[in-house]
């Protein structure tokens, strides 16, 4: 792909999405929306790099007609609580519209129930239903969350809801993000309308992808942050523990959360299989793994969402291993579209670029010395300025200096177990990749302002009688 293709992908895709920032403008209000989850969309089932996904063949006997009159119970982690929240749905990769009803969103109790009496109904413009269009998304209006109200946000840190819906009829090609590494929930075909049910009775499948469901917001204070951790496969989590919320996103939004009252939401826009500048083409009729390049889908998954302040951006393997051999300089380039169309969508966004960890030894050409030696190429480049606002060094973290792939501790599957892949680090990798983020790297002068105005912490309990800080 030449560079000025790679630059009309980038700008023609992401200013279809183009939002002012809020510390462009509106940064004084007193309220705005944030997002505070997102899972970038893939599609259609199955295309994507899922991992641990159980037998969906019950669920979806018929991956073309998608779901069919069954209630859906998606569990996500909110990095930010408030007391108002908005969810938000993609049909990005149907073909026909897809409705909704019965959408509900509650606190997760354990498994597929919810906690008695937190169970919100969710409606689109007064309306307890939505049709939505192929290759759109639609907000909900705003749910008022009483349990999350009145001071009890920081209470909820860590805590999970679920996001309950029905779809009526056959939806058709589904929308989804395969690797979601968590459990979710599903009710079987034709069994009809549950997502007002507290009870688990209802959704005895299980699934660890994310369908339809594409980001929450919280309605947050006014200069809130948002951090969006942009890539591939490392940062989508692969190799991280199942339901264990410790990918290197997780790890810094809660590093975030200890220092700042309020919190920082960071979410996660990584996709498995994704690449900066590849495939050239997308099409439903034959789609990769990985999804439209990240050039072409940066408008959906960063763009669009809400108060988007800082992008940190790790990715680059996929394209370096393509079997068409590309030089360093397509990835390179790839970063400099990116990044200017972000500007241009985005004004005063900050983009900090992550140095791409080690690979040596892994099965393909991603374990190869030639592309060993292109990566440290691009390396070379992001840490030599120019490109981006900042950069996080993530393969000082992770590489064994003597042999030159990732550390040996980095390498065993913290998902199901078994040798690794020396490709995508562990639960302990992604550890250390968090702990390398200069905080100040991140946010600039945030961590200056807000130790300047927030009284010291002090440990308590919470409603639950559980220390926490407050």
């Amino acid at each position: 792909m030449g560079v000025n293709r790679i630059n009309q992908c980038a700008l023609s895709a992401i200013l279809l999405g183009a939002v002012v920032s809020p510390f462009a403008a509106g940064a004084q209000q007193q309220s705005k929306w944030v997002t505070s989850w997102a899972a970038s969309a893939q599609g259609p089932y199955p295309a994507g790099s899922s991992v641990a996904l159980p037998d969906q063949s019950l669920t979806f006997p018929v991956a073309a007609e998608g779901a069919n009159d069954q209630s859906f119970r998606m569990i996500v982690r909110p990095t930010v609580w408030g007391g108002q929240t908005r969810v938000r749905f993609s049909n990005a990769f149907g073909t026909q519209p897809v409705k909704l009803n019965a959408v509900y969103v509650g606190l997760q109790l354990a498994s597929s129930a919810v906690v008695h009496g937190t169970n919100m109904p969710v409606l689109f413009s007064g309306r307890g239903e939505v049709s939505i269009a192929p290759g759109t998304d639609i907000w909900s209006d705003p749910v008022s969350l009483p349990f999350a109200s009145d001071g009890k946000e920081r209470d909820l840190a860590g805590r999970k809801i679920a996001v309950s819906f029905h779809v009526d009829g056959k939806s058709g090609p589904m929308t989804w993000h395969a690797k979601a590494l968590q459990t979710s929930y599903a009710g079987f075909p034709q069994s009809g309308s549950h997502g007002g049910e507290e009870s688990e009775s209802a959704f005895p499948l299980s699934t660890t992808a994310w369908f339809f469901l594409s980001a929450v917001d919280m309605r947050l204070p006014g200069d809130t942050p948002l951090v969006v951790c942009f890539g591939d496969s490392i940062t989508d989590g692969t190799n991280s523990t199942l339901n264990g919320d410790d990918r290197w996103p997780d790890i810094l939004q809660r590093s975030l959360g200890d220092r700042y009252p309020n919190g920082v939401p960071v979410v996660n826009a990584g996709i498995g299989s994704n690449q900066v500048t590849g495939p050239e083409t997308y099409s439903l009729e034959k789609p990769t793994n990985g999804g439209p390049s990240a050039l072409q889908r940066m408008g959906r998954d960063v763009v669009s969402l809400s108060g988007v302040t800082t992008v940190l951006w790790l990715e680059g393997i996929n394209d370096l291993s393509r079997a068409d051999e590309p030089s360093p300089d397509v990835v390179i380039e790839g970063y400099r579209a990116g990044v200017a169309a972000l500007r241009k969508a985005i004004p005063g966004v900050r983009i900090v670029g992550a140095t791409i960890t080690p690979s040596l030894g892994a099965k393909g050409n991603a374990g190869t010395e030639a592309v060993d030696r292109k990566r440290k190429a691009v390396n070379e480049a992001i840490r030599g300025g120019g490109i981006f606002d900042g950069y996080v060094d993530f393969e000082r973290a992770t590489v064994d200096t003597a042999l030159g792939g990732l550390k040996p501790e980095f390498v065993p599957n913290s998902t199901i177990g078994g040798p690794g892949d020396m490709l995508h680090p562990n639960r302990a990798g992604y550890l250390a990749m968090a702990n390398a983020i200069g905080l100040d790297t991140v946010l600039p002068g945030f961590e200056a302002k807000h130790s300047a105005s927030t009284p010291p912490v002090k440990a308590g309990k919470n409603a639950h009688g559980v220390r926490r800080s407050r």
